[in-house]
């Protein structure tokens, strides 16, 4: 099996050609590149080689490695079988300790350990709402769609972030009165862990789903590399991610790299379809046409404009319609409870019917004879 391996801090030929003779890559680095290996965005090796044969104590940023990515293994090159140092090595998170003289069974043996336990790395996927026009029910169809999936698989984890910088609703919408926001996750990325995340994000009770709500404070220019970063710790620790993207917030429409699909929503309304045309276009160009897909709020199907003269305009096909009930919508909004949680209006199963479609989820339906009743299985 060939592994990417990192070894940091050593001028020894001879160890890396004992990692060599196994069939993997190598990447040599600094003990002071370590710190750039621990950031959240970085990419991973599958175990880190670190020697402190030269060194009397473990450097500090190993920890901050861990804390980070608890799944990277790490093996120990030291000169002796130190107690103090082993010990502090293992509150570290140190997987291995191999001492001099270095043998390449035991060398093996131990990054065979190493590999053989590492769990395998979260990939979840992200969704981005983003609305052609305000007012069309971007952050009404973010809400519901993310409550009714985390309300099918509850052994998932679920996230709602609100990217309307300042301001923004997704924690009404939810019942929530958050302490911390998004803007407070971005200023502090490189102190981003699960521990630290957990602090500033608010558990909808009732929904189930992770809300990382919007500042109530005026939030000036972001970094597009923070988003990135913000996003990726996301995928990394939730199954699923929900953005609420605006469209006037370019930074964040420019970090959406790794979002799986960029769902534009647009109504039967003109200059809001023609808005929706730009902004598809832009983000087809961007990160591809199989990405975007287009949503109609509101749908009617006796509006002067139809879904295809939508699909016309825009040059995408209609993905998903979500029935018109603003009364059902203002009322759900009012009371803080989304509309995915009760069963008697004709919004939830559109939502639900979105939400599985997005997550690969297969609705199978069954008859009377196989179950007593009209009900449908929930097939991943």
């Amino acid at each position: 099996m060939s592994l990417n391996i990192t070894i940091v801090g050593t001028v020894d030929r001879q160890l890396e050609e004992l990692l060599r003779a196994q069939t993997t890559r190598i990447r040599s680095l600094a003990v002071a590149d370590l710190l750039a290996l621990a950031q959240p965005s970085a990419s991973q090796p599958d175990v880190v080689v670190l020697d402190v044969r030269d060194s009397s104590t473990l450097p500090p940023t190993l920890a901050t490695l861990k804390r980070q990515h608890p799944s990277t293994g790490v093996v120990i090159i030291a000169a002796r079988m130190d107690p103090a140092l082993m010990l502090e090595a293992m509150r570290a998170g140190v997987n291995e300790w191999l001492a001099e003289p270095i043998n390449p069974q035991e060398l093996s043996a131990a990054i065979e350990r190493v590999t053989s336990t590492r769990p395998a790395t979260v990939h979840g996927q992200v969704f981005a709402f983003v609305g052609a026009k305000g007012g069309v029910g971007t952050t009404t169809i973010a809400v519901n769609v993310a409550t009714a999936l985390a309300q099918a698989v509850e052994d998932e984890r679920t996230l709602l972030m609100d990217f309307h910088l300042s301001y923004g609703d997704a924690a009404v919408f939810v019942g929530a009165e958050p302490r911390f926001s998004v803007a407070d996750a971005m200023e502090n990325t490189h102190r981003l862990d699960e521990s630290f995340f957990q602090s500033l994000v608010v558990t909808s009770k009732s929904t189930g789903v992770n809300l990382l709500a919007s500042a109530e404070r005026p939030v000036g220019a972001v970094d597009l590399r923070r988003i990135a970063t913000l996003l990726q710790f996301a995928a990394t620790h939730y199954r699923y991610t929900f953005l609420d993207v605006p469209r006037s917030e370019a930074a964040v429409l420019d970090a959406l790299e790794g979002v799986a699909t960029i769902l534009i929503v647009a109504n039967q309304e003109l200059a809001t379809v023609r808005n929706a045309g730009r902004i598809a276009a832009s983000m087809r160009q961007r990160y591809g046409k199989e990405r975007v897909k287009i949503v109609i709020s509101r749908f009617d199907k006796q509006a002067e404009i139809g879904a295809e003269d939508v699909e016309r305009v825009v040059g995408s096909p209609v993905k998903y319609t979500i029935p018109s009930d603003y009364r059902t919508a203002l009322n759900g909004l009012n009371k803080g409870r989304p509309i995915a949680l009760d069963k008697d209006n004709k919004l939830t199963p559109a939502f639900q019917a979105m939400a599985f479609d997005l997550a690969g989820i297969r609705v199978e339906k069954v008859t009377e004879t196989q179950r007593g009743g009209l009900f449908g299985l929930l097939r991943k």
